[in-house]
């Protein structure tokens, strides 16, 4: 089984100010978050750095061959350093670029292309305003018609859902993949999920282990959700993600998505679907790279 992470990030440093906050990192893998310290990473990465480096080594001990690299505005943004992660690991990671929201962004899906992005990633649930504004359609057109990717999270709201459908009925070219699994604790998470019913709308399950923390794993209700969603719009369109590296700071990395390995609740090629083939076939990832099982020391 070949398994790939559709909802992953990266920082060299974190860097944002958001509604007047300021974020930033802080030592011991804590950052300043809406004016409370958090555990934004594992306190083994002291410096604050979320490097690719790192997540290749927590890749290659969990077997994920690949993995999309997605951003959010608490992070700053990282397109220079993502670039740069997307030139040195082509067959490793597909990276998204995200447009500026302090300008306009008609014109930001063509210069975002021109460097080297084949994706886009928008923190929806983040952004003011409609999505579905003049501006903003005509960047989603451009996209579409640069066989461009779109990674949205969209927020636990019907207005922002409603929107969302009408760019799908206006792009129906575009490739959409819904993060955070359509926010599956909240109360809207369903029709999230039914967005998946257009053809090039795809949902993956990035922060799912954060969604049902308080239940922690193995993460039975999720495992129920999943195949809820299963159920409504076809286990062919979910992936799974991981939300690296927020996560792990709660559990190991392997950790994210061996709960769905061990559930009785999905059969064999289901698992196999959700945990890499339909993000290949969506994301467009060639040749996997095979990676061996290597035991820990306590085995």
């Amino acid at each position: 089984m070949k398994i790939i992470d559709a909802h992953s990030h990266l920082w060299l440093s974190q860097d944002a100010i958001v509604n007047g906050h300021r974020i930033n990192g802080l030592p011991d893998g804590r950052a300043m978050f809406f004016g409370e310290v958090r555990q934004m990473l594992p306190p083994f990465m002291r410096d604050g750095v979320n490097s690719a480096e790192v997540f290749l080594s927590n890749m290659n001990y969990a077997q994920v061959s690949a993995a999309v690299v997605v951003q959010e505005v608490i992070d700053g943004n990282q397109n220079n350093y993502l670039l740069e992660v997307s030139r040195r690991y082509p067959d490793r990671f597909l990276c998204c670029g995200m447009p500026d929201f302090e300008k306009p962004m008609a014109s930001q899906a063509g210069v975002l292309s021109d460097a080297g992005f084949r994706a886009v990633a928008l923190p929806a649930h983040r952004m003011e305003g409609t999505l579905d504004s003049a501006d903003r359609m005509a960047f989603f057109k451009e996209l579409e018609e640069r066989g461009m990717i779109l990674s949205i999270c969209l927020a636990d709201d019907l207005q922002q859902i409603g929107q969302m459908r009408k760019i799908i009925a206006a792009c129906p070219s575009l490739k959409v993949a819904v993060g955070h699994f359509g926010m599956a604790t909240g109360q809207c998470w369903r029709d999230q999920i039914r967005l998946a019913e257009a053809a090039n709308v795809y949902v993956e399950s990035g922060g799912i282990t954060w969604l049902y923390n308080s239940e922690f794993y193995p993460y039975p209700t999720a495992v129920k959700a999943i195949r809820e969603a299963a159920e409504m719009v076809g286990m062919e369109k979910l992936m799974w993600g991981s939300d690296y590296p927020r996560t792990i700071c709660a559990i190991t990395y392997r950790m994210s998505y061996d709960f769905i390995l061990k559930s009785d609740e999905l059969s064999e090629s289901e698992k196999e679907q959700f945990l890499g083939g339909n993000a290949a076939g969506f994301y467009g990832f060639g040749k996997l790279v095979e990676l061996p099982y290597i035991k820990n020391m306590s085995e």
